[in-house]
């Protein structure tokens, strides 16, 4: 069973490795590459000609980098991050599924993130974005154990795209596969660590007036009464210390404004109804968080595109479709 298993990794590989480089041969400029991430991870580089780029793990098909034009990383991601499964990563954009954190029965934020990702070669026709420069198909199937945990067939596909000016696109495909003719719901969240300046510097726009579920309370429902959501002090902070709110029926559109970088985040979403605003805050960071660097949060902020208070059902042979995309414009 070792040697089957060896083998099969060293032809997946294989097939990886003659997949990137036929496609990066067909431009001028390579779009993408293979190469060998942190304790020897596989990973897929994403590149555009302006030097912009995004890296994804094979381990969680998760996106771990988003640089602007500059080389400036846009996402956070923890310097604690433990690279070795099946430990999550900590920041970048860890996919929740077939459960966000733990409402359902199997272990918060599902496995999806804790699995090897395989690449794609034939995955059904996505309608295509002419400004998408560099992409890459990933494809998760369930193993033994996670039948186990959550006894559904299932396909998850996700494209991950960056655009001709530097947004980074990830579009989600999950199907039923059940021979049985059982449905299945789940839950879903892009999971996704934004860097900012400072936490005090930074407002969130598009959730004003909605209703929202806060965690830490036994998800009691609540409507959000500012503007915009600021972090400027402890006291500014009704969250006790911790921030963790999932808001409902939100906008396709929401904007994370860094004041100090004067730069805004614009995230846009389809097929996610819901929102989640999260921070650990200090205690949490430093008691709590072992893979997180203890003033970390002051310098991250997670804004998810989720699915959570509505769980998504699909019937055998039924496919759902979510699609984020991220951009960094400049603000005054």
């Amino acid at each position: 069973m070792k040697m089957r298993s060896h083998r099969g990794r060293v032809e997946t590989r294989i097939i990886v490795l003659l997949l990137v480089t036929v496609l990066s041969m067909a431009t001028d400029c390579p779009s993408f590459e293979l190469a060998k991430g942190i304790n020897g991870l596989d990973k897929i580089v994403l590149r555009e000609c302006r030097s912009r780029s995004a890296e994804v793990y094979l381990y969680g098909g998760h996106v771990t980098s988003w640089k602007n034009e500059n080389g400036e990383e846009l996402l956070y991601l923890s310097s604690k991050a433990i690279f070795k499964p099946p430990k999550p990563i900590r920041g970048g954009i860890p996919l929740c599924f077939p459960q966000f954190s733990n409402y359902g029965p199997v272990k918060s934020h599902g496995f999806a993130r804790n699995r090897i990702w395989e690449l794609d070669a034939n995955p059904p026709p996505l309608p295509s974005n002419s400004s998408s420069i560099a992409f890459v198909d990933l494809i998760l199937r369930p193993t033994e154990d996670d039948l186990k945990m959550w006894p559904n067939n299932f396909e998850f596909r996700m494209r991950v795209a960056l655009g001709s000016e530097g947004e980074l696109t990830l579009t989600s495909r999950v199907r039923n596969t059940n021979s049985d003719g059982k449905r299945f719901s789940f839950t879903f969240a892009y999971h996704t660590y934004f860097s900012v300046s400072d936490i005090s510097e930074v407002r969130v726009e598009g959730l004003e007036t909605l209703d929202y579920l806060d965690k830490l309370r036994n998800r009691e429902r609540f409507t959000e009464q500012g503007d915009a959501i600021t972090f400027e002090s402890e006291a500014s902070i009704r969250f006790l210390r911790y921030l963790y709110l999932i808001y409902l029926s939100t906008p396709t559109k929401i904007d994370i404004v860094d004041h100090e970088k004067k730069r805004t985040f614009v995230v846009r979403k389809e097929g996610l109804a819901d929102a989640v605003v999260w921070n650990p805050w200090d205690k949490k960071s430093k008691k709590k968080i072992s893979d997180m660097g203890d003033e970390d949060y002051k310098h991250m902020l997670c804004v998810e595109a989720a699915a959570i208070e509505r769980p998504i059902t699909l019937k055998p042979g039924e496919e759902w479709k979510g699609r984020l995309e991220l951009s960094a414009v400049p603000s005054c």
